[in-house]
């Protein structure tokens, strides 16, 4: 049986494929009883690892590879950061690698695992479905993902709630009397699209408000995007008094229309995003945004990826779901607007 069937022992032995693994390469950390299942479930089987393959993954490289979706979204800046600050503490470097916005390209980036560029990889809010992801788990090969939650035993997870995001943001501009609130999504594969969403038309429905269909376009989750996704939400509905834009580039996109246009944000239109990039403070009116902990969520990841590796693991929990906060700026507040004194409000 090829090493690649590790997977069916695993399945019969009723563990994880890293729970084999371990006990192939006699670690201390299965308990006896889980040790004798998976040997009895090696010997039913027949199966004997390929040993020039197992030692090509005993080498380390010392290597993690990151996977963004698009390299100029600014989102991904301070992942990377925090990515890379945690893996040079912990002697690792690190690839960064850009899927262009293409699924395909996150399958090919696989291959530095198989060959062993990388020993471990960090997705980032990826294109891949989970159940590509978790294969590749259940080869295994070390892998971690940011942006969403993955249902496997062996992937560490960092995400925040999505639907508590567009929630926070459709009540704000509900208080503030809008009613009419268009929706730029991302992706359209993207579960943050999805999800945002979702929360979205929960809070249209909380509140006893119809969806229109009219109101939601895509921008891509990029500046162009959302300058041309206002612009045909203009051609179809032009009624709205708000935009809540799935993340702060395509806000900004929002805001160059509007200068076109000669719209005044907050009096005529109120715009929110979601990432609080840099820049959302240096634009005029700042941009009410939701902050994100970005560099936390690369950093807490990276140092739980290197220590599954090194079979280490601590106690605390495989998945970290962070806090998200909604700061309310001069883009979607006339009260904030009127007081130049007033500072940033902030709400959870």
């Amino acid at each position: 049986m090829s090493e690649s069937k590790i997977v069916d022992v695993a399945r019969r032995a009723k563990v994880s494929v890293a729970t084999v693994s371990r006990v192939l390469n006699r670690s201390e950390q299965v308990s006896e009883k889980t040790k004798q299942r998976v040997l009895k479930a090696i010997a039913e089987m027949n199966y004997t690892p390929n040993a020039m393959a197992k030692n090509l993954r005993s080498k380390r490289t010392m290597t993690l590879g990151i996977v963004v979706s698009d390299i100029e979204v600014s989102y991904y800046a301070e992942i990377i950061k925090g990515v890379e600050n945690m893996a040079n503490s912990l002697d690792y470097k690190i690839i960064i690698c850009d899927a262009q916005n293409k699924q395909e390209r996150e399958l090919e980036y696989v291959s530095l695992l198989q060959n062993r560029t990388v020993d471990g990889m960090i997705f980032v809010t990826p294109y891949m479905t989970s159940k590509e992801l978790i294969a590749v788990a259940e080869e295994g090969y070390s892998i971690a993902v940011i942006g969403r939650y993955i249902e496997h035993e062996s992937i560490p997870c960092a995400f925040t709630d999505n639907v508590k995001i567009a929630k926070d943001v459709v009540n704000h501009l509900l208080e503030q009397g809008h009613e009419r609130i268009a929706f730029l999504s991302g992706y359209a594969d993207a579960i943050d699209s999805y999800e945002r969403l979702e929360g979205y038309m929960k809070a249209l429905r909380d509140a006893g408000l119809p969806f229109i269909p009219d109101l939601i376009d895509n921008g891509d989750f990029n500046e162009s995007g959302g300058f041309r996704s206002f612009l045909r939400l203009r051609e179809k509905n032009d009624a709205f008094t708000a935009v809540f834009a799935a993340n702060d580039e395509m806000a900004l996109g929002v805001y160059k229309a509007c200068r076109e246009l000669s719209i005044q944000i907050p009096s005529e239109l109120a715009v929110v995003g979601v990432d609080n990039i840099r820049l959302t403070k240096y634009v005029t009116p700042k941009l009410s945004t939701v902050e994100q902990p970005k560099y936390t969520m690369g950093a807490l990841l990276t140092e739980k990826l290197i220590d599954q590796m090194n079979h280490n693991e601590f106690s605390d929990r495989r998945v970290f779901k962070v806090d998200s906060k909604l700061l309310v700026r001069e883009s979607s507040s006339y009260a904030i607007e009127r007081s130049s004194n007033q500072g940033e409000a902030n709400t959870s």
